[in-house]
């Protein structure tokens, strides 16, 4: 759903095509913008999360593996329609284990 005039950010990468109905959309007036994610900000937000500071990321981490489950959590994230993967996390939650997949 968008409204008129409204902006649709198509961001990441899709395991699969997405389509995107234009002909539904450009009589709305829509503004589309297209990338892949920017990780600059990457590190701050693994302190912040790391130090309780993001509350919200706690909340869409949908699971967890420990530095040993590497090949697991990869696998997780890469087949989330069906594991319900949102956000996985991989370490610890001190500042230097953390380290967020997707």
């Amino acid at each position: 759903m968008v409204r008129l005039g409204g902006h649709v950010a198509n961001v990441g990468v899709h395991g699969k095509p997405a389509a995107l109905h234009l002909e539904d959309l450009w009589i709305k007036d829509v503004t589309i913008t297209t990338g892949l994610v920017d990780t600059y900000s990457t590190p701050l937000l693994l302190r912040m999360m790391a130090g309780g500071k993001l509350p919200a990321a706690s909340a869409m981490v949908t699971h967890r593996f420990e530095l040993g489950q590497m090949e697991e959590t990869y696998d997780v994230f890469a087949r989330a329609s069906h594991t319900g993967a949102l956000k996985v996390v991989l370490g610890g939650l001190t500042h230097d284990e953390v380290s967020v997949v997707g």
